[in-house]
């Protein structure tokens, strides 16, 4: 039977408080409504955050058409269509529901690529979904989503640190 040494016990002890304590506090965020810090407009690019169950943690890129009044807008998805995938998909959400499409960030990414525990956005299934790097194996990142508890490994080319929007402007979440 193999031992593990004291030093192997405490790193792994030390790796499953650290997603531990990530995953809290991707929760908390992932589960909070956005401030309104903004009136948007017609034609405005934002993404909306869902809060459906199996959902909640994504982010999805859509227009907005029109205000309809107390903080509320019809919008037009860019990647999600109707049921008969006919045309873009329109629906209603509270600004609280809604923020500014991050600004571009291909210069932002580390040079030296993601680190262990960043917390990162992945574009997937039609939407930006938001968790943390838990390993690298070989070129791909594994990104674990507290919201789903999915660990799924991803080539760099589709993730973006995250940031959130904050009193008004993008805020860089501190590496961990």
């Amino acid at each position: 039977m193999a031992s593990i040494n004291v030093t192997e016990m405490n790193s792994v002890q030390l790796h499953q408080s650290r997603m531990a304590m990530l995953s809290e506090s991707i929760k908390s965020i992932a589960f909070k409504k956005q401030q309104i810090t903004k009136e948007y407009e017609k034609g405005d690019e934002v993404e909306v955050a869902s809060q459906e169950l199996g959902f909640i943690g994504s982010y999805y890129a859509a227009t907005i058409i029109c205000s309809t009044g107390d903080d509320y807008y019809r919008i037009k998805y860019k990647t999600l269509l109707t049921d008969d995938e006919s045309e873009p998909l329109e629906d209603v959400f509270s600004a609280t529901e809604l923020r500014p499409v991050p600004p571009h960030q291909h210069e932002k990414i580390p040079e030296n690529g993601f680190r262990l525990y960043d917390m990162v956005d992945v574009f997937d299934n039609d939407g930006w979904w938001f968790g943390f790097i838990s390993a690298r194996v070989g070129d791909e990142y594994y990104v674990y989503f507290p919201t789903t508890a999915d660990n799924i490994a991803y080539p760099p080319h589709v993730l973006r640190s995250h940031q959130e929007w904050s009193n008004g402007k993008w805020v860089f979440l501190p590496r961990q």
